[in-house]
């Protein structure tokens, strides 16, 4: 939708504005000069005065016509010669503007690249660089997240529609398993709306910050998927600091949870470990959550945290979740101005740590 103009009165351009100042200015100091120079020589104090003077009406009548050539050729100089230089100043903000209106018609690859010496303008246009390749960036995601989220919508509503076909061709087929297939289905569509509620919930920050102890977070998700890890042949380690910081409790309970229930679904067939640990520093706490596992290259590290993104092992099954933890985890994480680190450990597995601000020290503490 096509914004409408503002309505502004209408006024000088800026290097109209330029130029009247540059012919002003310079009208004013031969102004100042000529006034000078008259009284100088109406007073017969001028060393290079070689004549005398007869009358302040003679001088008058002498002195006036110079007087007025040199100041029209001083307005004239000035216009133009002010007109030229504002133009040749101007000129990069001229490609600032261009750029502008080339970004607000959606056109986001466009960059200034101004060149010359550090200045005002050149560090406009590199801040205007550096916002548009955010921009680009940014839209980038969204559309390819947008994509990946209507794949992941779209097929569990194909599986369904099929199903029903096939019960509605087969009145007499088993139901008890048509039910059964399609509340897997249901359930699994139900997730993915929440795993994307919850994504945009961290993304926009719509929560209210409050003292929480991240340590005691790790041990309730270590907690709750306890049941899940036994079952799964997975041993649990913890050990926990005190680790005080400022935030969400839902959400660091959420990313909690994700990062261990990724620890426990993807780690070894049998007998796999996973360790939590917090710990607290000056300045900030971390969240570190490690497991045992296949070995996993940095090329699919690098991929873990975009959404919907399992890496080569990372298949579905019964716990794999929608392809959404890391996601969420990362997203939680920039919400709360911390910084997410994954990395692969040499004996398999991943590593991965969640460093958050400190809490700043309360009076008289």
């Amino acid at each position: 939708m096509k914004e409408a103009p503002v309505d502004r009165a209408p006024g000088l351009s800026v290097r109209l504005k330029l130029t009247l100042s540059y012919a002003g200015f310079l009208m004013l100091a031969g102004a100042v000069l000529l006034t000078a120079g008259y009284f100088s020589l109406s007073r017969g104090v001028h060393p290079s005065v070689i004549f005398v003077v007869r009358s302040h009406g003679a001088l008058l009548r002498d002195f006036a016509p110079i007087a007025a050539a040199v100041m029209t050729f001083l307005l004239v100089f000035g216009l133009v010669g002010g007109w030229l230089l504002s133009g040749h100043m101007l000129a990069p903000l001229t490609r600032i503007t261009d750029a502008t209106r080339m970004a607000a018609t959606g056109s986001l690859s466009h960059r200034i690249e101004l060149e010359g010496r550090q200045d005002e303008f050149r560090e406009l246009a590199d801040s205007f660089d550096t916002m548009l390749a955010r921009l680009d960036a940014h839209v980038a995601e969204q559309r390819r997240f947008a994509a990946n989220a209507s794949h992941e919508l779209r097929t569990p509503l194909a599986i369904t529609q099929t199903l029903l076909d096939v019960a509605r061709k087969d009145p007499g087929g088993d139901t008890g398993e048509l039910h059964d297939r399609l509340h897997a289905i249901n359930t699994r569509a139900i997730d993915l709306t929440e795993a994307l509620l919850l994504l945009s919930r961290a993304e926009q920050r719509s929560f209210i910050p409050g003292q929480v102890d991240l340590s005691l977070i790790a041990e309730e998700a270590a907690e709750t998927l306890l049941p899940l890890a036994e079952g799964r042949g997975v041993t649990i380690e913890t050990s926990a600091d005190a680790t005080p910081t400022v935030g969400s409790h839902a959400l660091l309970l959420q990313m909690s949870t994700n990062l261990v229930h990724n620890a426990i679904v993807h780690n070894l067939p049998e007998q796999g470990t996973v360790w939590v640990t917090t710990s607290g520093h000056p300045k900030s706490v971390a969240l570190t959550v490690e497991n045992t596992g296949a070995p996993v290259s940095p090329q699919v590290v690098a991929t873990l945290v975009e959404p919907f993104q399992r890496g080569t092992e990372r298949i579905r099954n019964d716990h794999a979740g929608v392809g959404l933890g890391l996601a969420i985890v990362r997203s939680i994480t920039e919400a709360h101005d911390g910084t997410l680190t994954v990395t692969p450990r040499d004996a398999g597995g991943l590593r991965v740590t969640v460093q958050l601000p400190a809490p700043p020290p309360q009076n008289g503490a």
